[in-house]
């Protein structure tokens, strides 16, 4: 069937081309209208008891959002300073959607309040609420821009709203920056790898077609569910770099065909009776992976997965359909192959090396990523606070400015226990007692603005979403209380989202597990292989989750990151890592899977079909992980910590994967193996037999690749 979809789309590729452009001009129409629906929530789960909690808070007592500005660099007894916050305060009170406006001298008097004035002398802060309504958030807005034009050398404002807006808009710049940065360094690469202009700019324009259909498939999916507005790195990461590694392979394979055969429809013919086969397989394993995100509770996880679904998809659909279109084209336009070369001799020399010392490359090499791994045992996770912004950006500077001049912290937030209607005196007073004695609280208060509840705030040791403050979320649920209580605040709402990932993960990774054992049994007929391929995959991932712990929560040699030690890693990026990892992981793993699998149908051989699978791909996987490798780079070079964290993770993912992994280890497990390699119990090889895509199609001519790779000898001395 794959054969005839890209024999039909050879042919008749006037019509494959123009339903390709309509996708594309419909898919770049409709993303204006999807970005104004995208959401920068992150972390949100409906009906947790957090959340249950922070909603009857906000029904018995509304509250507006707050935002807060610093005015820097003129001293508090300033009587130009004192007359030119009045002025604003007044300006701000009189704006329809302003509840209160608060100023160091808001009490009256000349004296301003000390609690409001920076310990050095020099800086006042002030505070506006808005009212609990909408117009309350759009008064925001325009108090925003009052705040920032008060004469003062400077002024910083900020928010929990600002903070989300900031956010957002440091993942558009990071988007708009990857680009950029890594944009003329792929197409260099491109033009080295393809060996000319019209093979590079294959992908190009395949990624650029499957982008643009998943921006209309997003648009689509997000009148009925919340899209993230993270979701576009995804489709921007995933859709260049799946573009390259299948265009790579099919274009890579087209070439070798022509070395022998010259005719373009015979080396395309071939060319998709193998490769296109392999990059089938590739993109539903990479589709596999990503769907398990669709398991998770969170809309999130859930659009960044149906995000990267639908790139996949869309890449794989057009390698399959508009690629074969633009070979008929620039088929005879693609220079043959030219041999083997220099490179051929290194990777054959590797693996005569890992043949020749099998059982000490595998034990060095699992040691190591072991032992990579070891840093994710302390992993640590929080919510993105100021710090992941960069050091420039408003929030972070009135976060440092809170903190150093102020002596007030933004990580510093109270756990909250509420309990519907009042409380008896005399329990309640017993409770708070209970309370105050929990090793790490700080503070208990009782409010009493709060009509119809009994509101306790506790302020933790240490962060809002630290080691303490996690532990009494969990102490204080299981604390005995004169009546039913539920918990919120930060670290509740923290520990209810990880509760909540930790119950659907079992979901997510039997999604993706299967999926990919089966598979890859369809497409090696072996049931060793694909237990085999998940095992290499979890150890090369394990080394990239303890290097981001190492890096971004414990601060080693996160100067060349740009990140400080910020304590802990954003809860999403071990899920998101893994769901792209592993599929990119199984993405080359299919590619060197074809050709060993490939050889070992013609040979018969195991010893001969590992090394020549080796060598027949080494060069398209080393070319294809540098291109992605590029591509994720970009990302690190952003100023959003939770994008350089996927990022990176999934830069040493690939890295991992494509030189320890795939080029030494799985070769030498292979070899160990021998022929055990292919055995599947005989019910699965009639299973198999039937419903196993790996086979060459009835009569399809064979491979026609260079002689040199076929004799026994030539491929293994």
């Amino acid at each position: 069937m794959l054969l005839r979809i890209a024999s039909f789309s050879h042919r008749h590729r006037r019509l494959v081309l123009a339903v390709w452009i309509a996708v594309l001009v419909a898919g770049f129409a409709a993303a204006p209208a999807l970005f104004g629906r995208l959401s920068s929530d992150v972390g949100d789960i409906d009906g947790t008891e957090s959340v249950r909690a922070a909603d009857a808070l906000w029904r018995a007592a509304p509250t507006g959002d707050e935002i807060y500005a610093v005015v820097d660099g003129i001293p508090a007894t300033d009587a130009g300073l004192r007359d030119e916050v009045g002025d604003t305060a007044a300006r701000l009170e009189s704006m329809p959607g302003i509840a209160e406006v608060r100023t160091p001298w808001s009490g009256g008097g000349d004296t301003p309040d000390p609690a409001a004035v920076a310990t050095d002398g020099n800086a006042v802060v002030l505070g506006v609420q808005a009212e609990p309504t909408g117009a309350g958030e759009d008064a925001l807005e325009d108090a925003t821009d009052v705040l920032r034009g008060i004469d003062a050398p400077r002024v910083l404002v900020g928010g929990e709203i600002l903070l989300d807006e900031e956010m957002e808009e440091q993942a558009a710049a990071d988007l708009a920056r990857a680009e950029m940065l890594t944009t003329p360094i792929v197409l260099v690469l491109l033009l080295v790898v393809f060996g000319g202009i019209v093979a590079a700019g294959l992908p190009v324009i395949v990624a650029t077609m499957g982008v643009a259909a998943t921006l209309g498939t997003l648009f689509a999916a997000s009148s009925v569910l919340d899209v993230s507005v993270y979701s576009i790195n995804v489709i921007t990461m995933l859709g260049l770099g799946l573009a390259v590694d299948y265009a790579l392979l099919l274009v890579s394979r087209f070439r070798e065909e022509r070395a022998v055969d010259p005719g373009v429809e015979g080396a395309f013919l071939r060319t998709y009776a193998t490769a296109g086969r392999t990059v089938a397989f590739s993109g539903l394993t990479v589709a596999a992976s990503l769907a398990g995100l669709l398991a998770f509770p969170d809309d999130f996880l859930r659009s960044m997965g149906l995000a990267g679904l639908g790139v996949v998809l869309l890449d794989l659909v057009a390698a399959m359909t508009l690629l074969p279109a633009l070979l008929s084209w620039a088929g005879p336009r693609i220079r043959p192959a030219t041999g083997p070369g220099r490179g051929a001799g290194m990777i054959a020399a590797v693996a005569r090396a890992v043949r020749g010392r099998r059982i000490t490359v595998v034990v060095v090499a699992t040691a190591l990523l072991a032992l990579a791994a070891t840093p994710f045992l302390g992993v640590r996770y929080a919510d993105p606070d100021a710090r992941s912004l960069p050091a420039s950006s408003d929030s972070r500077e009135l976060a440092e400015v809170a903190s150093d001049r102020f002596g007030t912290r933004a990580d510093l937030e109270p756990l909250v226990v509420v309990a519907d209607g009042a409380v008896p005196a005399a329990e309640l007073d017993a409770y708070l007692r209970s309370v105050r004695e929990l090793d790490g609280v700080r503070s208990v208060s009782l409010r009493d603005d709060v009509p119809g509840l009994t509101v306790v705030d506790v302020l933790p040791e240490g962060t809002s979403q630290g080691p303490t403050a996690m532990r009494l979320v969990h102490e204080l649920r299981g604390l005995a209380a004169p009546a039913p209580v539920r918990v919120t605040g930060d670290a509740a709402e923290l520990a209810d989202y990880e509760s909540a990932l930790r119950d659907r993960l079992p979901v997510a990774l039997a999604i993706v597990v299967v999926a990919t054992f089966v598979l890859l049994f369809l497409f090696t007929g072996s049931v060793v292989i694909p237990l085999k391929a998940i095992v290499m995959n979890v150890l090369s991932l394990g080394a990239s989750f303890g290097a981001l712990v190492w890096v971004f929560q414990d601060g080693h040699l996160g100067g060349l990151v740009g990140t400080e030690a910020l304590g802990s890693l954003s809860i999403t990026t071990p899920v998101l890592v893994f769901a792209i990892a592993f599929g990119l992981s199984m993405d080359y793993e299919v590619f060197l899977l074809g050709r060993i699998a490939e050889a070992w149908r013609r040979t018969g051989d195991n010893e001969l079909a590992v090394v020549e699978g080796l060598r027949g791909t080494a060069g398209t996987i080393t070319a294809a992980a540098l291109l992605m490798i590029v591509v994720f780079a970009g990302f690190v070079a952003g100023g959003f910590s939770p994008v350089k964290q996927v990022g990176l993770g999934l830069v040493l993912a690939v890295a991992v994967d494509a030189t320890v992994v795939r080029l030494m280890l799985v070769p030498a497990v292979m070899s160990l193996m021998g022929q055990a390699n292919w055995w599947a119990p005989e019910w699965l090889r009639r299973v198999h037999a039937r419903f196993g895509l790996g086979e060459q199609p009835a009569g399809m001519p064979e491979p026609m690749l260079p002689a040199a790779t076929h004799p026994r000898q030539d491929a293994l001395t």
